[in-house]
């Protein structure tokens, strides 16, 4: 794809923006990215994902001001006509309902859509030098407020969301939005090794772990657990599951089979 690169290497797929200087997007990019993690989902041999910008000044530096929304009218498709943000939200969503764990390593800048980005992975793993913002408001826009929500509570995301200002990884880290910081020549060591960790447990368990975790994250307590009770339910009967308790009472490493 022109604007990413798609490399799997055992039970992990990295897809990385490649857009430099500063890793912005166009509606074409996002299109990229939605259809890369939609379709994540369809290898059984894929169990972890992540997601970087190539280089070390940006994950993702925002929307291509030059570009995004300038291109010809005859060459956009319809839905982009009647709903100019449908694609941006679509490949947000990709990320959030990917099949497998999604791991943001976060290189540098991640401003705007940069933010929305990180904040739809499961985890974080950010740089040393990585900077967090929603700037928008600076260029009489909105930005991603309730991304910002899914990162940390009500008095730090208006902070963010009507200064515009940056935040640090330290920061970020500090809330509890990432889960580590590290040099910028160490990051992708960190999340691939985080990557692994993923992998080595059962993929139909974390596939069903994810589509749980995505489905109760807004319910009340009550309707939550007992979706997660549901899901729980529906694992044990795989023998995965079974293959996964066997080899905790052996002390060995299971061997799982998709079945």
């Amino acid at each position: 794809m022109p604007d990413l690169q798609v490399e799997k290497s055992g039970h992990i797929v990295t897809v990385t923006i490649d857009r430099p200087p500063v890793n912005t997007v166009t509606t074409a990019t996002m299109a990229e990215i939605r259809d890369v993690f939609a379709a994540l989902g369809d290898d059984r041999d894929v169990r972890a994902a992540i997601f970087t910008g190539t280089g070390d000044k940006a994950f993702v530096a925002g929307v291509d001001l030059k570009t995004s929304g300038n291109e010809p009218r005859h060459l956009r498709h319809p839905t982009e006509l009647t709903d100019p943000g449908s694609v941006a939200r679509e490949s947000m969503w990709a990320i959030i309902d990917c099949a497998v764990p999604v791991i943001g390593a976060v290189n540098g800048y991640a401003l705007g859509a940069g933010l929305a980005y990180a904040a739809c992975c499961d985890m974080l793993v950010a740089s040393e030098s990585a900077r967090f913002a929603t700037p928008e408001i600076n260029v009489g826009m909105l930005g991603a407020s309730a991304h910002l929500s899914l990162m940390m509570g009500r008095h730090k995301v208006r902070e963010m969301f009507l200064t515009g200002e940056q935040v640090s990884a330290e920061e970020m880290y500090r809330i509890g939005a990432v889960r580590e910081v590290t040099a910028p020549d160490k990051l992708m060591d960190v999340a691939e090794d985080l990557a692994r960790k993923l992998a080595a447990k059962s993929p139909i368990a974390m596939r069903m772990a994810k589509e749980s975790l995505n489905r109760i994250e807004h319910l009340p307590l009550r309707e939550a657990y007992r979706t997660e009770q549901d899901y729980t339910t529906r694992l044990m009967r795989f023998d995965d599951s079974r293959e996964a308790r066997r080899a905790f009472l052996e002390k060995r490493d299971p061997e799982y089979k998709w079945e």
